[in-house]
């Protein structure tokens, strides 16, 4: 699995843009990457140095489609903790 294949994209809520004050930054990421993986990506990819990672499974929600319950998608999601004065640019600009 290589560095990209690990990161899917960065969650832009409410939540994780108050998180960034913080210096914690939210990946959703491949739900088979481990935590090392996860720090690996990230200090490779942004040129970071990263304290801590906590990942959380997202289970999916119930929903109804024409009268029938089902499931969304679940999904797996890192918090990655920055040392102190560190940034990821990509952030920045939202």
């Amino acid at each position: 699995m290589t560095f990209n294949d690990v990161l899917i994209k960065p969650v832009l809520s409410e939540k994780a843009t108050a998180l960034r004050e913080q210096n914690k930054y939210t990946f959703i990421v491949d739900p088979a990457a481990t935590k090392f993986q996860i720090k690996e990506a990230v200090r490779k990819l942004f040129n970071v140095n990263v304290e801590d990672c906590k990942t959380i499974n997202v289970k999916g929600k119930i929903k109804r489609l024409r009268g029938r319950p089902g499931r969304t998608a679940g999904y797996k999601k890192a918090i990655v903790k920055l040392a102190a004065g560190e940034t990821i640019k990509v952030f920045e600009g939202v």
